[in-house]
């Protein structure tokens, strides 16, 4: 038995990997909106159209990826998943050869692909680890690994980005081959050595009813509609709200690109340190009261960011470039308004897990249906920063974070009122 266990190491370490490149290609999208605006001269609202597409993705593939998942299983389902990514990544990169006329909708539509990808793989992941684990603690110590890995990279990919296209007057697609190029080396040996090792495949429970009267079921408990709207807007605003952040940034001169990659990635990191605060606090305080907190304590930052003027500089720990072009680490005076914003990563890291829980409570045998609406609704990542970007453009950055101010206003009716457990129409 010490043996096996032993033989799962690599296959182990290579699903910790698959889980931080879910966030590494997931969370390239929004700083290639900057790439985007420099290179093709787009608005907002277009450069973040990469990063909607690969959201897209969710609401096509979120529940045709869980029948993939019953059929083939989990490896081949993981297999299938890390070529198409590869696929979706490499159609990035030819992007960056095509001609100007094509290059964008190119770019356009490997953001599509590599989104199956990620869905596909968000739903093999976490399971897989803990079987792996062998179940029980083990087994939830390794998601955990999986999931603080997973927000390491979300932290370093838009502080990388920000490096790569340095402050440079008109970034291009190729100037971040390196990121593509670390991407899809890792999903290349992941592929190759989960195709060779031996590993268990995870027990898939098949409902005696079918899919259809299990969506049908589900969707009679009111508050877990309204939670799948929760998860819409709540992903959206985990997105929009740095997405948006480094945008502006990097339209400042003052602050440039580099700097504005690194305080978005401090966002992340932020959510690193709220996740495992949460993680520690969870068996403590309820799920409706950590979703109030956060989303109370969202609304207060997100609302001074858009209040408080300007001009008001604050020092930020990050990377910065200097003059002779070397990098270093130190202070840099950036507007108090991003400092708040950044804060807000506090307030999104565990907003997640309570609404997960609340909006699941009593649904019994249709908790897998629910899951798979959870995974399609993950699409707001996509269409809430979508909406905020468009209102940039007709207003201003600060201006279009009351499209976030109103999401954040919506889960705190949710954790509030809208969680409270009603039976459905039924009576069962």
């Amino acid at each position: 038995m010490k043996t096996e266990k032993q033989n799962y190491a690599v296959p182990i370490f290579m699903m910790i990997l698959l889980f931080g490149m879910i966030s590494f290609v997931t969370n390239l999208a929004a700083p290639m909106g900057i790439v985007l605006k420099d290179q093709f001269g787009v608005s907002n609202f277009q450069g973040l159209l990469g990063n909607a597409a690969n959201f897209i993705a969710y609401a096509v593939m979120g529940i045709p990826g869980g029948i993939l998942l019953q059929r083939i299983g989990y490896k081949k389902t993981a297999l299938l998943a890390i070529a198409v990514g590869f696929v979706g990544l490499g159609i990035q990169y030819l992007s960056g050869y095509a001609s100007e006329t094509t290059a964008f909708t190119v770019y356009l539509l490997g953001a599509f692909i590599a989104g199956f990808s990620m869905t596909l793989l968000n739903t093999v992941v976490n399971p897989m680890l803990n079987t792996l684990g062998g179940g029980g603690n083990k087994g939830n110590q390794l998601i955990q690994v999986g999931g603080s890995f997973n927000s390491v990279m979300a932290t370093f990919t838009p502080a990388f980005v920000g490096i790569l296209i340095g402050e440079a007057t008109s970034a291009k697609i190729t100037d971040v081959f390196p990121v593509l190029y670390i991407a899809m080396g890792v999903f290349a040996t992941i592929f190759v050595v989960l195709f060779m090792v031996k590993i268990p495949e995870p027990g898939i429970e098949h409902a005696s009813e079918s899919m259809k009267n299990l969506m049908s079921g589900v969707m009679k408990y009111s508050h877990f509609v309204l939670g799948a709207v929760a998860i819409f807007v709540y992903v959206g605003v985990e997105v929009g709200v740095a997405g948006v952040l480094n945008l502006w940034l990097s339209d400042i001169p003052e602050v440039g690109k580099t700097i504005a990659g690194s305080v978005a990635g401090t966002y992340w990191a932020l959510m690193l340190v709220g996740r495992l605060t949460g993680a520690a606090l969870g068996s403590k305080i309820s799920s409706k009261a950590m979703l109030t907190f956060a989303s109370v304590l969202g609304l207060v930052l997100v609302l001074a960011a858009i209040f408080l003027p300007t001009t008001i500089q604050v020092g930020m720990p990050v990377l910065q470039r200097g003059a002779t072009g070397a990098l270093s680490f130190g202070l840099a005076n950036v507007p108090i308004n991003a400092m708040m914003l950044v804060l807000v990563g506090l307030s999104t890291s565990i907003m997640w897990g309570g609404i997960f829980n609340l909006a699941v409570e009593g649904l019994g045998k249709y908790l897998a249906a629910a899951s798979g609406i959870f995974m399609t609704m993950v699409v707001g990542g996509g269409i809430l920063p979508l909406i905020q970007g468009m209102v940039a453009d007709m207003t201003s950055y600060i201006t279009s974070y009351w499209v976030i101010v109103i999401a954040l206003g919506y889960l705190l009716f949710y954790a509030l009122i809208g969680s409270k457990v009603h039976k459905r129409a039924d009576g069962k």
